[in-house]
């Protein structure tokens, strides 16, 4: 809907239906795609490789037995070589689904922690949280790329129209192209949010341990740090928040602040 109003602006100000045609069948072909490569895209941008048991014995055999454990299916598991400790996992369904963890996770926690945090991975798995991400994770893209189309078409494309058309449609179209973005952001918000909630309660109810989940949330939040490779698009499949802190990141992040997970954790102990 929003490509919708966004592609039905443009076409008004420049007066062709085509460009909103055009803008929608764009958007659902990358859609498409993105749907059935977002697994390879991610992997490639997060600059992950797929390991083996033989390469890494102690995270495959915690995702092994946490997929045992849940009845999922065995996911991919990967590495990102970068000392801030994070993890996510993606994919379109359980049976596509991939798993990763940094090098600077797996040198911080204990077996208990790491558990934790993986189980936390493999409920995003098992509630299809990672299906929603990557439909998030889609539109954020769409939308940052139409925008960028859109500030180009206006100030590159045809400077013609310098003296042609309504001054009220340009400044409708600009705000559509900045504004986009930023709900496309907050959408993005609001699914991941409470969604981060039900993964750390899953990931307690798997492993019937919620020392091991809330003393990982506490090491992730006495050693959190940006990761190296950034993408906002990407923020919300992460355990934690991956970008650099600031007043608008925090604002807008995905993820709810740690200190509130662990209070809630801290106060389900006895439910679980």
């Amino acid at each position: 809907m929003l490509v919708g109003i966004i592609a039905a602006l443009f076409a008004w100000y420049y007066q062709n239906a085509w460009v909103a045609v055009w803008t929608i069948i764009a958007a659902i072909i990358y859609a498409v795609f993105q749907y059935y490569a977002s697994s390879t895209l991610t992997m490639a941008m997060t600059g992950a490789h797929e390991i083996t048991k033989k390469e890494n014995p102690r995270l495959y055999n915690i995702v092994e037995n946490l997929s045992i454990t849940t009845g999922l299916p065995m996911p991919k598991v990967y590495i990102m070589q970068d000392p801030a400790p994070n993890a996510f996992a993606t994919g379109r369904d359980p049976k596509h689904a991939s798993v990763a963890a940094t090098t600077g996770l797996l040198d911080i926690m204990d077996d208990k922690e790491l558990t934790a945090v993986m189980a936390h991975e493999m409920s995003h798995v098992k509630n299809y949280d990672i299906r929603v991400s990557m439909i998030v994770f889609g539109l954020v893209c769409v939308i940052g790329l139409i925008s960028d189309i859109a500030f180009r078409m206006m100030f590159y494309g045809n400077r013609r129209r310098d003296n042609e058309g309504s001054p009220v449609g340009y400044v409708l179209v600009l705000i559509a192209a900045i504004l986009s973005p930023f709900v496309a952001a907050l959408a993005q918000m609001a699914v991941s949010r409470q969604r981060e909630y039900l993964a750390d309660a899953s990931a307690v109810n798997i492993t019937r341990y919620p020392e091991g989940m809330i003393d990982a949330l506490k090491k992730l939040q006495s050693h959190s740090q940006p990761m190296k490779s950034q993408n906002i698009a990407a923020e919300s499949m992460y355990i934690n928040n991956p970008l650099r802190k600031g007043f608008f990141s925090n604002l807008l992040s995905s993820h709810p602040p740690l200190e509130k997970r662990i209070e809630r954790l801290e106060h389900g102990k006895t439910s679980f």
